[in-house]
């Protein structure tokens, strides 16, 4: 007789603590690069990267910055999916978990990269420490753009979870996916206050459409666990199958 899989095992990482230090150190390799060569890769741009004041890296840290809050509203959207059961429907829930844990890594790689591309911007002139220290950047927003900062290390801290899960157990591996929570609205409020482009209407827009869109499928997920707890549901009996009679 065939054994379903256990419903612990459904949501299993694909990868393991091997491959996400890996996945880590090719992030910092592929910064580095990046900050050496993508003057050369982007001739035209040679007077904005080169100039007495290049913007290019401002650019490309403001545009990161996007793309890496997306992501992470992504990937809590599929977890949110995962919790309340919306997920079963589509695209299953092996799917959508498979897809928040790689969503999850690759906002952090734009994350990274929006922080540390910024070096290389001689207006406002971040140091290496500055950048790596929550709350050290005096001449520019320090509070705001330290949130920022420890939602980084929020972030690294909830994808590192995902693959000491075993090790750490499953109860502290939930409380340490909670703080995603408090992560999204790290990186939420950094972005609103410390950010160049949020006065402008299409980023309200943009701030307003997934704080609210989480916070309704956080909402979703509260009233399933009440319906859950008031309506549970009857296991059905195993049955036993007999032996056929002659």
């Amino acid at each position: 007789m065939t054994v379903p899989p256990s419903h612990s095992n459904e949501f299993e990482s694909s990868l393991n603590i091997q491959t996400f230090l890996l996945f880590m150190v090719a992030i910092a390799v592929g910064l580095l690069v990046a900050l050496v060569l993508l003057p050369s890769w982007m001739p035209n741009l040679a007077f904005s990267l080169g100039g007495q004041e290049p913007k290019a890296f401002w650019y490309l840290s403001r545009a990161t910055a996007f793309v890496s809050l997306t992501l992470l509203w992504v990937s809590m959207a599929l977890g949110l999916g995962i919790s309340n059961k919306m997920a079963r429907v589509w695209p299953g829930a092996p799917a959508a978990f498979a897809l928040h844990e790689y969503v999850s890594l690759l906002g952090l790689a734009f994350a990274l990269f929006h922080a540390v591309i910024i070096l290389g911007d001689k207006y406002i002139n971040f140091t290496l420490a500055q950048i790596l220290i929550p709350f050290s950047t005096l001449d520019y927003k320090p509070f705001w753009v330290g949130l920022g900062q420890v939602g980084i290390y929020t972030w690294a801290l909830v994808a590192l979870s995902f693959y000491v899960r075993s090790t750490i157990g499953q109860k502290t591996w939930r409380l340490f996916h909670y703080l995603s929570f408090g992560m999204y609205f790290l990186a939420l409020f950094h972005g609103l206050f410390s950010g160049t482009d949020s006065s402008a209407g299409w980023a309200q827009q943009y701030y307003w459409f997934s704080g609210a869109s989480l916070l309704f499928l956080f909402f979703v997920r509260i009233l399933t666990a009440l319906f859950d707890v008031l309506f549970p549901q009857k296991k059905r009996p195993s049955t036993v199958a007999r032996p056929s009679q002659g």
